[in-house]
């Protein structure tokens, strides 16, 4: 199923940001937290270790997102099946993916996917990897293709480009996830019309791929439009569990085996089209976690809606408009009783208005339970979507299916800066920027760079 795109004409590009209202020139999702008033207070038995990780190259740490906000640029953390860890990253000469053991030491050299430029999802297998990123390509727009690059045993052994002329499709950002179920990949991303229906407006993409890199049937080649946050969770049999945020109908959507927004259940509404989707997901990603009952879980950054209406200025019929109820981001989160429909509202855990909740994520912990992460930012000023503020801290809390907090929240030393591996003991395994967060200003100029990675671990 496919929407039709919208009648206004735009570009989606990366750099300095301004809010259009008809069509938002986006690319990144800013990203979400939670500033806890409770301060530095001790949560039974969340006792992160780290490990520090030299880097063989420059990495540049920060992206700047919409109004230039500051974001982490994302990394990605993955486990193999024998344990085994992945940490993909950009550098200049392309982007590296570090070997580390099961308790997050270095073991070996860097394999660099050369020509590569940015990290879109990470699949770690037990004798290589599987990457989702941008390469190379010849269109109208002059812009990167989507691709998945496989590397067993230090060789390359497939690239397979998701877009292309054949498709009338670039992919210039990919905010997207990759996901295995063990027989085929799922990715999910950002394109770019270069032809056809679709021409110069942007939407989001569906694909699947066997072991051996051959296109499956399945996904879909037109989505929500702009997507400007994506998850997805890989399912045995079926389609793949999937989730956007939509800026046309302005707000997050159960996209799973639809593609198009237009009849999809609604997660929530947020204000999409001014500034950005009230914080989208984290790094531009998403966080879907999965139960044992078969609940799912996302967590995310809202101004929430103090009204939702059709937009009359949309002849189309599809538009929304929403006013936010908040300048700044609340951390919520939603529960969604299958793969298929979304939930009767969201959960919010905050309310601290004058506080800013940026790099929010969720991930399993143990058998029943949920790890929540923030980044807080009080005495926060706000204008078109983004704010600036001080930094409060990261913080870790853990909460349980209905969303209620299980414990004290604790402020550590550390960062996220992309996905989170789940071991099979259910240790959770991050990269982090050995750095304090400032998010004062915007970002202008180039980013900053490090040679060094913290490694962190958290065992239930």
């Amino acid at each position: 199923m496919t929407s039709a795109p919208r009648t206004t004409r735009h570009r989606r590009i990366r750099g300095a940001r301004k809010p259009l209202i008809a069509g938002l020139a986006a690319t990144a999702a800013l990203v979400g937290a939670w500033y806890a008033t409770a301060g530095a207070s001790t949560a039974t038995g969340l006792t992160v270790s780290t490990t520090t990780v030299s880097l063989s190259a420059k990495f540049p740490y920060l992206s700047a997102g919409y109004n230039n906000s500051r974001e982490w640029t994302r990394t990605a953390t993955a486990a193999a099946p024998n344990g085994t860890l992945r940490v993909a990253w950009p550098a200049s000469d392309g982007i590296h993916v570090t070997p580390l053991t099961a308790s997050g030491k270095r073991s070996g050299a860097d394999t660099i996917v050369k020509g590569a430029k940015e990290v879109g999802g990470l699949v770690a297998h037990n004798n290589g990897f599987a990457l989702l990123t941008r390469v190379s390509d010849t269109n109208k727009w002059k812009e990167t293709a989507a691709a998945i690059v496989r590397y067993t045993n230090g060789t390359k052994t497939f690239q397979t480009k998701l877009t292309g002329t054949a498709t009338h499709d670039t992919s210039p950002t990919l905010d997207g996830q990759l996901t295995w179920n063990g027989t085929k990949y799922g990715a999910y991303f950002v394109v770019h019309g270069a032809g056809g229906f679709a021409d110069g407006h942007f939407g989001d993409k569906l694909s699947y791929l066997s072991s051996t890199g051959k296109k499956l049937s399945g996904g879909w080649s037109w989505g929500c439009s702009h997507n400007e946050g994506i998850a997805l969770h890989p399912e045995t049999s079926g389609a793949f569990t999937s989730l956007c945020f939509d800026d046309w109908r302005s707000g997050l959507f159960v996209s799973t085996g639809i593609g198009a927004p237009d009849v999809a259940p609604v997660v929530q509404r947020e204000q999409c089209w001014a500034g950005y989707c009230g914080g989208t997901f984290a790094g531009r990603t998403g966080d879907l976690v999965k139960s044992a009952t078969g609940r799912y879980a996302t967590a995310f950054a809202s101004r929430g809606a103090a009204s939702a209406k059709k937009n009359p200025d949309d002849s189309s019929g599809r538009g929304w408009s929403v006013t936010p109820k908040t300048s700044t981001h609340q951390v919520a989160v939603a529960f969604m009783k299958n793969r298929d429909s979304g939930p009767g509202k969201a959960v919010y855990l905050s309310t601290t208005k004058g506080t800013d909740h940026v790099n929010v994520r969720l991930a399993p912990y143990g058998k029943d339970r949920l790890l929540l992460s923030w980044e807080s930012v009080k005495n926060a000023t706000c204008a078109a979507g983004t704010c600036t503020g001080t930094f409060a801290g990261t913080h870790l809390r853990l909460i349980d299916w209905n969303g209620k907090f299980q414990g004290a929240d604790k402020i550590v030393n550390t960062r996220i800066t992309g996905d989170i591996a789940v071991q099979k003991d259910g240790t959770l395994t991050w990269a982090s920027v050995p750095v304090t967060p400032s998010y004062a200003s915007a970002l202008t100029g180039a980013s900053p760079t490090t040679k060094t990675l913290k490694i962190s671990r958290l065992t239930p």
